[in-house]
Order: structure tokens, then sequence, then C-alpha cells
């Protein structure tokens, strides 16, 4: 049995607690939607925020490794395209080197030829020691001179890989040209100071040719890991905003509701003074 009281309101207490009610899942919807994340902080929800955190973390260091990697993949860039220009110009060693190698051409014709490889030698020297990104290069062994192996990372949990690098030294031709016919042909046999170059070059591309390739495909892989591990925090942490957009307007509705109730609730009291009337 109801009883009536102007000292208990009893239909407004249950009122206003459903308004209270209301409010508090307004706050929390307008706060999805201000903020376009269910899980904005640990209030929301401790375990999945504490997920997407770790996510979160994973993703920067994937990223910081990519910028690491970007670095990486310059030095081997730069480092290719010296041995490319090296190795043309060691085409145009080895026609001169044959001509030299000639004994009978006059002498005139072999000074000029020992010019035009002494010239050619010498740039070869230069594509070498000029192979340098950032102040590193690969085409020295010397750490004194920022060359030698580099070691870099490759993931975010700190596992790495390393390139190797290559005396540069061993890939030169000697500045000088060759004395004789018999001294050029010397060079150019298996075994020679060119053959040995022109091949120590080939090896040289092949790796770095490798490695480039080892790196773009890690670039790539690390890309893709980063996208699919944003898309599986967004569906952790992220508001469906379209579905709170929904709840939010129908929370108005009842808040007004609410609100008329507790109004028609607070007027109990005055009904028992037509009582006394």
């Amino acid at each position: 049995m109801t009883m009536n009281s102007i000292n208990t309101n009893a239909q407004a207490l249950i009122a206003l607690q459903a308004l209270n009610n209301t409010n508090s899942q307004m706050s929390v919807t307008q706060k999805r939607v201000s903020t376009g994340y269910r899980v904005a902080d640990a209030r929301d929800d401790g375990g999945a925020f504490a997920v997407g955190q770790a996510v979160r973390s994973d993703v920067a260091g994937v990223i910081a490794v990519g910028e690491q990697l970007g670095g990486v993949k310059g030095i081997l860039q730069t480092t290719f395209a010296s041995l490319s220009v090296v190795s043309d110009t060691m085409k145009q060693l080895r026609a001169t080197l044959t001509r030299l190698a000639d004994s009978a051409i006059s002498a005139d014709q072999r000074s000029t030829y020992e010019d035009q490889y002494e010239l050619l030698a010498t740039q070869v020297a230069s594509f070498i020691d000029d192979a340098f990104y950032n102040g590193r290069t690969l085409l020295s062994t010397d750490a004194a001179v920022n060359g030698g192996n580099i070691v870099s990372i490759r993931n975010e949990s700190g596992n790495t890989f390393t390139i190797v690098a290559t005396d540069g030294e061993l890939l030169k031709m000697p500045l000088t040209a060759p004395a004789s016919a018999s001294v050029a042909t010397s060079w150019i046999v298996s075994g020679g100071d060119f053959d040995d170059s022109d091949a120590a070059i080939s090896t040289a591309l092949t790796e770095f040719g490798s490695a480039m390739a080892f790196v773009d495909n890690q670039l790539r892989y690390n890309s893709q890991k980063v996208d699919a591990m944003e898309v599986g925090l967004g569906a952790l942490v992220d508001a469906d905003l379209a579905k709170e957009s929904s709840t939010l307007e129908a929370l108005k509705v009842r808040q007004q509701l609410g609100v008329q109730t507790l109004g028609l609730a607070n007027q109990g009291p005055q009904v028992l003074l037509g009582l006394f009337r």
C-alpha cells in the first residue's frame, strides 16, 4: 500500500534515480562522441586501455624502426649507385686495357690509351671514396673513416641484421697504366688486377642488391604490420559513432521524459492539500 506523505516522496525519489542514471549514461556517450574512443582512459575499461597502450607502444616502435631502416636504405642506395657507375667505368677500362695489350699500336697511341686508362682508374677510385651517405660508407672496412659493417634494428622487438662492408681498396685498379702490352694482358686474364677488381665489384653489387631487397621487404612488411595493428587497436578502443549518435538521441528523449516524470512526482504532495479543503 502506497503511503501518502509530505516528508517522503517515494515516486520523486524513483524518478530522480532514473534521471540521474540517464544523465550518467549521457555523460559516457557524450565522452565517446567527443573523443571518438569507446575506451579513452583507464576509467572506461582498465583492461582494454592497458592492451591499447601496449599496442600503441608497439606501433610507435615499428614506426621508429621504419625511420631507422630508411637511413639504412639511403646508405645502400648510395653504395649501389656508386658500384653501378664503377661497373660501367670498368667496362671502359677493359676496352682500354685490351688496346694497351696490343703490341702493334704506336707509341703515340699507347700514350693516349695510358692517359685514358689513368683517367678512368682515377674515376673508379673517386666513385668508391665518395660513396658516403649521412657520413657512413659501406665501401670501407675502416671504422675510423665511418666505414665497417652496419648493424641495424629491423623490428620493435629489437632484433637486428648486419650489412657487411666491402673493402673499397680491393675494388680499385692501379692508378698507373700497365708498362707494356704483356703487363696489360696479365691484368686482364684470370687472377690479374682487372679480373680481380671486376669480380669483386660484381660480388659487391650482388650482396648489396640483396641487402636492398631485404630492407625494402622489411619496410613493406613493417608498414603493413602497422596498418594491421592500428586496425586491431581501433576495433578495441574506437567508438562506433553511428551507434553512439543513435544512443545519444535516445538518451536525450529519456532525459526529457525523466525531467517531466520528476516534475509530476514532485506535484504529489500538492494533491494532499486538497484533502484539507
